[in-house]
């Protein structure tokens, strides 16, 4: 039995659409778990309102979440490395 030739990589072409493109601001993230998945709540809190709105909800599997973390830090890591530290609140809320 002859091995049969890999095709080779095709570039992923990635689509956005408009209103996509243009993002959702964000002041608050919510982060639950199960056995087999996270989801992150992107939530708009408007100051002296009793009530907030999710804007986006990402499921992913625990795999994916380690691997966005990573993205993630060294995101942070580098945009630290240019314009210096985050500082954070004592509540390490804002």
């Amino acid at each position: 039995m002859a091995d049969t030739p890999k095709p080779p990589d095709v570039p992923l072409q990635i689509q956005i659409d408009d209103d996509v493109a243009n993002g959702q601001y964000v002041n608050m993230a919510l982060v639950n778990q199960t056995e087999t998945e996270f989801t992150l709540d992107f939530i708009y809190v408007q100051p002296h309102q009793p009530r907030a709105k999710v804007r986006s909800r990402v499921i992913l599997n625990p795999k994916h979440l380690k691997r966005l973390l990573g993205v993630l830090q060294d995101g942070v890591a580098r945009y630290e490395e240019r314009f210096g530290p985050i500082v954070l609140s004592e509540e390490g809320r804002h």
